[in-house]
């Protein structure tokens, strides 16, 4: 029996290896060319030691105070030379992919399916069998490069991988290098090539309620995060707001509702900005959360969007004088040509 263990390093790259039953995950790591800094591997130095985000796992009692204290055991922190895994987990390394001699793998695949969602929005499927390998943790994104060039877009991954095929949501940029490319050349077959996973912007263990918080194209990552709490299940309440600009901005509101017929402890809505608008619920995000999803303050907050928007939710939260157990966010913004 194996595990598969997420190692995510503070610039941002992720890499997965495999944990043996009874292995260490610092010798896993090293036995799959990762070298997590270490110097006894005796539980005596506390140099190999990390942040277990997610997972179970048997730390044994083989180390010191002065390595690793009570206290920090309690939080989560481990040591890898003598953490062993009893199911998949997810370590933040407290160092850079350089360091520890990794770095971002490459993929090659095609082009599946690229579809004009609205005037705004662009659905990408890429497909390969190099992607059969591809692993990420939901909400992560991958820079992919714009065919004919060497520039590289980052996207968040909106669908989980299967059958080595992943999706994008992609805002439709006017005079932007890759909707550009997408809307005018693209056609299935085309290769494209990615590298990744990326970001700290990704699902961890569901302990308490959630409030979601997506901006347009930033509803990729949910849509992911969404896949994964619909096969594993959730016992607490999850609650998605989805805020647009314009009608024509809102998609995917049929995979929206799937999920919340699928997950029985999610709701969700959505609103749109532009006072001009058809749609029932007007206004900004900010305007349509509620005391109770906030909870007083047990409460995991994830919002992905432009950094205006990220920047309108966290001075809302904080005017309500509640401070979430987490607020976990990811700022994007467009590129052009």
């Amino acid at each position: 029996m194996s595990f598969h263990i997420a190692l995510n390093f503070e610039d941002g790259v992720t890499r997965f290896i495999d944990a043996n039953a009874g292995e260490t995950v610092a010798d896993a790591a090293y036995r799959q060319g990762v070298n997590i800094p270490l110097d006894c591997r005796d539980g005596a130095c506390g140099t190999c030691k990390c942040f277990a985000e997610a997972g179970r796992y048997d730390m044994g009692d083989n180390f010191i105070e002065d390595a690793l204290t009570e206290e920090e055991a309690e939080q989560g922190y481990v040591l890898t030379c003598q953490m062993r895994a009893e199911s998949d987990c997810v370590v933040r390394v407290p160092a850079s992919s350089d360091v520890c001699k990794t770095q971002q793998a490459s993929y090659e695949a095609a082009i599946s399916n690229v579809r004009q969602l609205s005037a705004s929005t662009i659905a990408l499927s890429i497909k390969g069998e190099s992607l059969s390998k591809l692993a990420f943790l939901p909400g992560q994104y991958v820079n992919l490069q714009v065919p004919g060039s060497s520039e590289t877009r980052a996207y968040s991954f909106s669908s989980l991988p299967k059958d080595g095929e992943v999706s994008f949501l992609i805002r439709n940029v006017p005079g932007g290098l890759m909707s550009s490319f997408l809307t005018n050349l693209a056609k299935a077959g085309d290769a494209m090539t990615l590298a990744g996973p990326l970001g700290s912007f990704y699902l961890r263990d569901i302990k308490r309620p959630l409030l979601l918080l997506a901006g347009g194209t930033g509803l990729a990552p949910f849509t992911a995060m969404l896949e994964k709490i619909a096969a594993q299940g959730s016992e607490h309440p999850l609650h998605l707001i989805y805020g647009v600009t314009n009608d024509f901005d809102l998609v995917e509101m049929d995979k929206l509702a799937d999920f919340a017929a699928r997950i029985p402890n999610f709701t969700w809505s959505a609103c749109v900005a532009n006072p001009e608008s058809a749609y029932p619920q007007k206004g900004y995000v900010t305007q349509h959360i509620e005391p109770k999803h906030l909870n007083d303050g047990n409460v995991d907050v994830y919002l992905c969007g432009p950094p205006p928007m990220v920047e309108a939710v966290s001075q809302y939260i904080r005017e309500q004088g509640i401070q979430p157990a987490n607020f976990y966010y990811e700022k994007f913004a467009a590129s052009a040509a």
